[in-house]
């Protein structure tokens, strides 16, 4: 191994480490934090085990590395899952997804059958796309400006960095492809981590990102002339806002445009005469939500409760209700239902109904 390769390897194994460490202590309790952690960690021991004196050497303190290295991919898919979609829960079943990835490794391994090493670099590759999609899916809604900048910068590199390196490991002979290739491999580790460090030390410990705090000596060389300015700045934004959530809650409460078919954030921007991105922060900021579809679900499903509680509208189909309410097809809405309430439509509506025959019997 060059001199080269081992100092741009060690500083991204340093760094790598040092970024799952502050995740583990100032994120742990929300699993993006923890994925974000265990995805580093597992970038730090590909970093160790591709190393070109590495890769072909059995020694056996290599082989928990390289099990951890190769159950990467399906921690990249959660760390996706978690960050970006905001209903995500680790369950058993990813464990086992995992388990199974790096138990087919080990066999990879053990075989050195080529074809073994082919599917199991085929898995890695799924794993990616799936990282991929949860990435890509939600980006239209999502209502959290910072995530939103993530989506496009981070993890579609290192996606894409990851679906490279496994792409040259079926292509070419014997691993990595000799020593320049190593070397290539070396800085596009070394820059990946420097985007991955960057970016994911704002995750915030209730799952959001955040930006850096404001330190002290900034704050006291501020003059008192430059901080009423801004307090009058912050003011007239309120004042803004303000209006703009007045608005907001009038087309939604008075003018029910939650019930239009297809309605996008978009639309509902050129409704209030803003900009889109103002419109995602007055929603993220004021409102306090993190998706559209959640906000717009909010509305929807009051709609819903009120009339499936309603007597008179005991006959009309749940679907019909659902649909009048502007939900656009039976899935989500029973989804959406059930999280907001924990029991399903029918079964809200049972209960309700009954509730008001007992009270009208009284």
């Amino acid at each position: 191994m060059s001199l080269i390769e081992a100092a741009l390897r060690g500083g991204a194994v340093v760094l790598l480490v040092l970024v799952a460490a502050v995740l583990l202590r100032d994120a742990r309790r929300v699993p993006a934090g923890v994925f974000s952690a265990l995805f580093a960690l597992g970038a730090a021991c590909y970093t160790i085990v591709s190393a070109s004196a590495l890769a072909f050497e059995p020694s056996p303190w290599l082989l928990p590395l390289r099990l951890v290295a190769i159950g990467n991919p399906v921690v990249f898919c959660l760390f996706a899952a978690a960050l970006f979609d905001d209903d995500f829960k680790p369950s058993w079943p990813h464990g086992l997804a995992w388990l199974a990835v790096v138990a087919f490794g080990v066999f990879s391994m053990w075989s050195g059958a080529r074809s073994a090493g082919w599917i199991c670099s085929g898995l890695g590759l799924a794993c990616n796309a799936i990282g991929v999609w949860y990435v890509l899916a939600g980006s239209a809604l999502d209502l959290v400006e910072a995530r939103r900048r993530l989506r496009s910068v981070m993890v579609i590199v290192i996606a894409l960095y990851s679906a490279l390196i496994i792409v040259s490991e079926i292509a070419l002979p014997g691993g990595s492809g000799g020593p320049a290739l190593f070397l290539a491999n070396s800085l596009g580790v070394l820059a990946i981590t420097l985007v991955f460090s960057v970016m994911l030390l704002s995750v915030s410990r209730d799952g959001a990102l955040i930006s850096l705090p404001v330190s002290v000596s900034r704050v006291q060389i501020i003059s008192p002339r430059r901080e009423t300015a801004i307090a009058q700045e912050d003011q007239a934004e309120r004042n803004e806002d303000g209006k703009q959530l007045a608005t907001l809650r009038r087309l939604m409460d008075h003018d029910k445009a939650y019930r239009e078919e297809g309605l996008s954030i978009g639309s509902l921007a050129a409704k209030l005469g803003i900009p889109e991105y103002a419109l995602r922060r007055l929603i993220n900021q004021r409102l306090g939500y993190r998706n559209f579809n959640a906000f717009l679900n909010f509305y929807r499903l009051d709609d819903v409760m009120a009339a499936l509680a309603d007597p008179s509208q005991e006959a009309v189909a749940i679907l019909t209700i659902a649909l009048d309410a502007g939900f656009q097809s039976l899935g989500p809405f029973n989804r959406a239902f059930k999280s907001q309430t924990g029991m399903t439509p029918s079964e809200f509506r049972r209960q309700q109904l009954s509730r008001s025959e007992r009270v009208a019997a009284e």
